[in-house]
């Protein structure tokens, strides 16, 4: 098949590495971009840590700096007890050979999606705030973006950083909100499966062997997050939250989506927690979608099976 033109906008961090590494190395992706944004580390280490990962795959595609703080709530503290101060665990982030492209992250969605029209698709896997941004530029992007994919949120699992919110719709819940009222087509991959998959210890080890450059760098990244899980969430492995939302985009077989709207708390108690609207009940509807189910072993099996491939 015709490997499908993706933009990933991402906060990196240790699970969006592997997802960016995972979508480097997959022959159904064509990679034309990275916008980078606050979460996991500061923007400023977001585009510095997307160049790193673009040049550690060899990769010559334009990463732009996006938003500084989210749309109206104050900056949230970055999350440097899950992913370490510079986003890679204790991974020393050497200074990338490349500079950041001269658009602004919102800016480079609007141009890439307007200069191919219905052909790309833009995968978030951070907070929403570029893609919020890149709706104000241009409101025709609601007609050129193939598809927006969005790792976030969660119907019936329960939050990450509260009872009710997972941490990128949370970080800013006006840029999510306003990404899912748009009228663009939109599928939420969130906790309700994210969370179904499970890795441990022993599977980045046995990537490291195989593909000991990329692997080796994720088995040694990812140690720094298997204890975080360990001490934090008590769980002995991890969950495979970004590379889960960049296999949506090319396997949506694996998934069970129900079709329907998807509305933010925006405020109170449960700011950044997503309800879900079924096409059935009264109301607006949006083009929008969430994955209610996953195949996890067959998602968990491409994910080591295609960076350990593109490694031999």
């Amino acid at each position: 098949m015709t490997p499908r033109k993706l933009i990933i906008d991402t906060d990196p961090g240790i699970d969006d590495a592997m997802a960016i590494l995972f979508a480097f190395a997959s022959p159904d992706i064509h990679l034309v971009g990275l916008t980078t944004i606050f979460g996991n580390v500061t923007t400023v280490n977001a585009t510095r840590n997307a160049l790193v990962l673009a040049e550690l795959a060899g990769a010559s595609i334009p990463v732009s700096h996006g938003a500084d703080k989210p749309l109206q709530i104050p900056p949230p503290p970055i999350a440097d007890f899950v992913h370490g101060k510079e986003g890679f665990g204790t991974v020393q982030t050497t200074r990338p050979r490349g500079a950041p492209a001269p658009l602004s992250g919102a800016r480079h969605l609007v141009e890439a999606c307007r200069s191919d029209p219905g052909s790309v698709t833009i995968c978030a896997i951070g907070p929403l705030t570029n893609l919020a941004l890149a709706l104000d530029l241009d409101p025709g992007l609601v007609d050129n973006v193939a598809e927006v994919i969005v790792m976030g949120g969660s119907i019936r699992a329960g939050g990450n950083v509260s009872p009710y919110a997972e941490a990128n719709i949370w970080q800013d819940p006006h840029a999510a909100a306003r990404v899912f009222a748009a009228d663009w087509p939109v599928k939420m991959v969130g906790l309700d499966v994210t969370q179904q998959i499970v890795c441990h210890r022993k599977d980045f080890a046995s990537l490291a062997e195989s593909a000991p450059e990329w692997g080796g760098f994720l088995n040694q990244a990812s140690q720094f997050y298997f204890d975080f899980y360990q001490r934090d969430v008590g769980m002995v492995g991890c969950h495979l939250h970004d590379p889960t939302a960049i296999i949506a985009t090319i396997r949506p077989d694996l998934f069970t989506f129900e079709a329907g709207s998807i509305h933010v708390e925006t405020e109170g108690e449960r700011i950044g927690r997503t309800g879900f609207r079924t096409q059935a009940e009264p109301g607006p509807s949006r083009p929008t979608a969430f994955a209610a189910q996953v195949d996890d072993q067959a998602v968990k099996h491409l994910f080591f099976e295609t960076i350990a491939g593109f490694g031999t």
